[in-house]
């Protein structure tokens, strides 16, 4: 089967879909109609690829006939310039064939959600939450370039101005694909603003990064959970000392608890609390699947794993390294100040590089 055989029907997909989501009975169904329409969106970048084949193909095809009549009449002015028609259709076909074997790569299910982000800090005390903060700093910073929607669900600051533990939600298109590379241990070196002696200390912060679970996709009984509400901590004013908003949500099967702080409204807080415990209950079942087909993620840029050290921010070196796949790069303060593409780009090419390899292998 040609690589544009392959293309054809998922091609072919996209359109039937699109057919499909204006049908009345599919738009009253949310969960179908959410996974149709994710299925569409993932198969538009495909379709357009396949499209643009055909075009280029058929210039292709018209300027060979131009230049087989111009050679039979002996029209030279006429048969060069269907050489160079001819040149730049062949340019272009190539250059859409290596588009069209990327894109028919396995994906990701998850690349266009949305995500929720933990990040705790680690070894360290102090000095491991102040870096927690920076950390934090630098994703608000990225999600602002990239135009993307940051908000905070829950924060736990210390009185210099670190976080023990930090979630929030960045909503944007394809950010999943962008932040799943940031799960994982975090690691800085410097001198900590405690340190009298100026000495260099080595802190760490975990970042877990969980895509978005819209509620039609994972049903939750209430008798599932345990609901309670109380007063807010931090800053934030009367409103916060007087009102019992933030909500605490506990998940009886599984045991796991999550909570919202953040929003003066207790409904507000109990919405974004059910957010959070769905993707992390979406998680578990992501990574029982990822399991399963463990030999092929080996060929993946990191397993994702938490306990795993991605990367170091070296201070005294102005240095950042990302330990998956050897790359430094002596520009920290651009980094810290959001240019996290110097570090995100490298990544999502060393990965299609080895989704290509092994594709070639099998």
């Amino acid at each position: 089967m040609t690589l544009l055989d392959r293309c054809r029907e998922p091609a072919m997909r996209h359109t039937a879909i699109e057919i499909e989501l204006q049908q009345p009975d599919l738009m009253s169904d949310g969960a179908r109609y959410l996974a149709k329409m994710r299925e569409y969106r993932a198969l538009a970048p495909i379709a357009a690829a396949y499209n643009r084949y055909l075009a280029a193909q058929s210039a292709l095809d018209d300027a060979q006939m131009l230049l087989s009549e111009a050679e039979a009449v002996g029209d030279d002015d006429m048969a060069e310039l269907a050489r160079e028609e001819a040149s730049a259709a062949r340019a272009q076909l190539a250059q859409l064939e290596e588009e069209i074997r990327i894109l028919l790569l396995p994906r990701d299910e998850d690349d266009d959600r949305s995500v929720i982000m933990e990040i705790r800090a680690g070894a360290g005390g102090e000095e491991a939450a102040l870096f927690g903060a920076n950390l934090y700093r630098m994703y608000r910073m990225y999600a602002d370039r990239m135009g993307w929607k940051l908000s905070i669900m829950s924060i736990n600051e210390t009185e210099l101005g670190g976080v023990k533990e930090i979630t929030f939600f960045v909503e944007g298109e394809g950010v999943y694909a962008k932040m799943k590379y940031e799960s994982g241990v975090h690691r800085v070196q410097r001198v900590p603003e405690t340190e009298s002696q100026g000495r260099i200390q080595t802190s760490t912060a975990t970042v877990a990064v969980l895509p978005e679970i819209e509620d039609v996709e994972i049903d939750i009984p209430p008798t599932d959970i345990k609901m309670e509400t109380c007063k807010s901590s931090g800053a934030g004013g009367q409103h916060i000392n007087k009102t019992e908003s933030a909500v605490r949500i506990t998940h009886l099967p599984t045991g796991i608890v999550v909570e919202c702080q953040e929003e003066r409204s207790q409904f507000k807080n109990r919405d974004k609390a059910m957010k959070m415990l769905r993707s992390k209950l979406y998680e578990i079942e992501r990574e029982k699947r990822d399991t399963a087909r463990a030999d092929a993620r080996k060929s993946q840029i990191g397993s994702g794993d938490r306990s795993e050290k991605i990367r170091t921010y070296n201070y005294p070196q102005r240095r950042c390294t990302d330990h998956r796949i050897g790359l430094s790069l002596y520009c920290l303060e651009d980094v810290l100040n959001g240019a996290l593409d110097q570090v995100i780009a490298p990544l999502t090419e060393a990965d299609i590089a080895a989704k290509l390899e092994a594709a070639g292998e099998s």
